[in-house]
């Protein structure tokens, strides 16, 4: 049975846990987007595209360079010039495999 929690709470509990994984994924510059992809399908950029998505939604404007500093940390050319490896032929197909899941994405 799920906990009722009010809305208000709810949205500050996730915003906490955002706040967290943006963290997590920071630190874990090992970790490349690709392999992200690979195993979860989806990567920082997604991230940055839903966060820019719904700040649209809600009448905010945010640009998907914006939102992508916010959750890179900084921006998205410094990250790559400092952390991104080009991707291996193995990480391109797990990603597609991946991907490939995605399409029944839930709401």
């Amino acid at each position: 049975m799920t906990a009722m929690i009010p809305d208000a709470a709810r949205e500050a509990i996730e915003a906490a846990a955002f706040r967290r994984l943006t963290a997590l994924l920071r630190h874990r510059t090992d970790v490349q987007n690709v392999d992200l992809m690979g195993v979860g399908g989806f990567c920082r950029n997604c991230l940055s595209d839903w966060l820019a998505e719904a700040a649209t939604e809600r009448g905010v404007s945010l640009t998907k360079d914006d939102a992508r500093e916010l959750v890179y940390g900084m921006t998205y050319a410094d990250y790559k010039a400092r952390h991104q490896t080009p991707a291996t032929d193995a990480q391109l197909a797990a990603m597609a495999a991946s991907v490939a899941k995605n399409r029944a994405e839930p709401a």
